[in-house]
């Protein structure tokens, strides 16, 4: 059987790939396979445009020395055996932001087109993503697999412990309900639009925008002018991201463009209740009702309102987040993933 070889840019605790590829890999050792991962090892200082150019060179000449490896890559490489499609469609998601002559983006719809058309298997991980491929770049539906995104299933949550953390931590009235944001890139993921749905709500609250942000002060001064800077906390990046998934009771994640956020996974598998918009492959997962027509959808507010002034009904959407997040554990996207990959394992 051949070797995995695993391609990501970079090695980043923070970004949802990177915790993706890194819990893939660990379960496919478990399960005794041969894999590595190839990151670039090229410096920081390049230009952005160019770092992708040669580390899609630096990928072939890897690959190109591997007799019996499988190159599976989770980043746009002009070459590959598979090609998981994580980071969606850089053609739609300019559309949705406005077309842009940064040679970044011109560099990456190049590889792009490449990696789509080269790659001997596609795995798209939501059906969104797979209707775009086809639209976008023609491709064969029949060379296109969909598996879902899957997280940690965790055995218990604390609710009354990380509640207490948040307090010792940040001085938090312990006594509101928690509207928890995670997310690295706040513009793309929504965080705006966020402030403005919590803004409008009747309901005091408690709320953290928790990621890596380097406009970050834009933001918080956007809070100050909405009124709300008392009750908004901007944590920056963190590492027990669990504790606050924990404490908090609703999940809002009003993104631009995403293909299938793990975010809104490992929410849902601490119990919080999510809401996200249709532009989000994850929606695919959720009712409808918690489904936002588009970032700005300001009628989610008062279902939030709702929810938060009932805990009965909060209780039971929670406890069915919980559930639904089971069917999407690491191990079924494993299980999947080697099905749709094993024929080429095999050759």
């Amino acid at each position: 059987m051949k070797k995995i070889l695993f391609v990501r840019f970079a090695d980043t605790p923070f970004g949802g790939a990177q915790r993706y590829l890194k819990r893939l890999d660990k379960e496919l050792k478990k399960r005794a396979y041969d894999t590595d991962i190839i990151y670039s090892k090229l410096p920081k200082k390049l230009p952005s445009w160019l770092k992708v150019i040669l580390f899609d060179r630096y990928v072939q000449n890897i690959a190109n020395k591997e007799d019996n490896a499988l190159v599976f890559s989770l980043e746009r490489v002009s070459r590959v055996d598979i090609y998981r499609a994580g980071d969606g469609v850089h053609k739609a998601y300019l559309r949705s932001k406005g077309f842009s002559l940064n040679p970044l983006h011109l560099a990456y719809l190049w590889l792009e087109k490449q990696t789509f058309n080269n790659a001997r298997l596609i795995i798209a991980n939501s059906n969104m993503v797979k209707e775009q491929i086809i639209d976008y770049y023609g491709i064969d539906k029949k060379k296109i697999k969909v598996v879902y995104n899957g997280v940690p299933i965790p055995e218990s949550v604390d609710k009354t412990k990380a509640i207490d953390k948040l307090k010792r931590e940040f001085g938090i009235d312990s006594s509101l309900p928690i509207i928890l944001f995670v997310g690295s890139g706040f513009a793309r993921k929504g965080v705006s639009e966020f402030l403005k749905i919590v803004s409008s709500l009747q309901t005091p609250f408690n709320a953290f925008v928790v990621g890596k942000e380097k406009h970050i002060k834009r933001y918080q001064l956007y809070s100050d002018s909405l009124g709300i800077s008392d009750r908004v906390i901007f944590t920056g990046a963190r590492s027990d991201v669990d504790i606050l998934y924990d404490a908090s009771d609703i999940f809002l994640f009003p993104t631009r463009y995403e293909p299938f956020s793990n975010v809104v996974l490992e929410a849902m598998s601490r119990g919080c209740v999510v809401f996200t918009t249709r532009q989000n492959g994850a929606s695919e997962i959720i009712d409808d009702y918690f489904v936002m027509n588009t970032p700005d959808d300001l009628s989610v507010s008062s279902k939030i309102d709702t929810l938060i002034n009932d805990s009965i009904k909060l209780t039971e959407y929670q406890q069915k987040a919980k559930e639904r997040a089971k069917e999407f554990s690491i191990e079924r996207n494993a299980d999947e993933t080697l099905t749709a990959i094993e024929p080429f394992l095999l050759e």
